[in-house]
């Protein structure tokens, strides 16, 4: 089930980030990777989920960092059943919805949850780590 939930958000993020550059034409290329926390946070989120999560725990490489979410308006009225809470990731969609964003705009990340209020956290945490820069590539055939 979690691998479905990322593959769904996975395609709505490859179209949501048209929509995204559509709505912010102020919005710039992002040549460092905190910059691109920085706008998925404030402008991402806050357009699409009507949150602002933090951006915390940066790694030493500043490649991986983590987007804290004191409110997950996609957990707001769910309980999750005794027998799927140690392993349903209820919101994996938002990783999915990530990545594919990200990938349209030749980047490549990783994309996890680390805790979760459904799950008893005090906070829904995802990781987001960098893995590298897509290279845009013609068909085989096509010059």
């Amino acid at each position: 089930v979690n691998k479905q939930l990322d593959k769904m958000g996975y395609n709505i993020g490859v179209r949501m980030i048209e929509d995204f550059l559509a709505h912010t034409p102020s919005a710039k290329r992002c040549t460092q990777f905190e910059e691109v926390a920085d706008v998925i946070c404030k402008q991402g989120f806050r357009m699409f989920l009507g949150i602002v999560p933090e951006v915390r725990n940066w790694n030493a490489a500043k490649d991986e960092f983590s987007l804290l979410l004191t409110e997950n308006p996609l957990s707001e009225f769910v309980e999750l059943p005794p027998h799927c809470a140690d392993s349903l990731w209820y919101s994996n969609i938002i990783c999915g919805v990530i990545r594919g964003a990200l990938e349209m705009i030749q980047m490549e990340v990783k994309c996890w949850f680390v805790g979760d209020t459904l799950r008893g956290s005090d906070s829904t945490e995802i990781r987001v780590k960098f893995v590298k820069i897509l290279e845009d590539s013609l068909p085989a055939g096509e010059d």
